[in-house]
């Protein structure tokens, strides 16, 4: 038992490749990119056995870069803590020396004034206690 249909497409076939003529293939502009693919400078074959070799090194290109953004960045938040550092170091020294103003005894004294506290003039007395007194 034959297959009959088959025969009779590929005849079909065959038939049709007879009368079509042949196309002509376009030939390739002659510049240094043609010539060193079709030439034999780099063959086909050796593009595909560098492949491998090319996307290791496109990787480590990627690499690369993330790692100049990631440091890039790194300095940018390094140069602005360190403008707070000092923003807040000169806030620190106001701070003090606000402080340091207000805890003079002329500072205190004219602040609990207007709470009815006088400076004492008279300066304190000693209490003496004799040894059997207390007990």
């Amino acid at each position: 038992m034959n297959n009959q249909f088959k025969r009779e497409t590929t005849e079909e076939v065959e038939v049709e490749r007879e009368v079509q003529p042949e196309k002509e293939k376009a030939e390739l502009p002659r510049n240094f990119f043609t010539m060193m693919f079709t030439d034999g400078v780099i063959s086909k074959e050796a593009a595909t056995d560098m492949l491998p070799f090319i996307i290791f090194i496109a990787f480590l290109g990627m690499i690369y870069i993330g790692n100049r953004h990631f440091a890039e960045n790194n300095i940018r938040d390094i140069d602005r803590l360190g403008k707070e550092v000092k923003e807040l170091s000169w806030d620190y020294k106001t701070l003090k020396a606000d402080l340091m103003m207000k805890s003079t005894q002329t500072e205190v004294a004219r602040e609990v004034d207007t709470l009815g506290l006088m400076e004492p003039v008279e300066p304190p007395k000693k209490i003496v206690i004799a040894e059997g007194e207390f007990e």
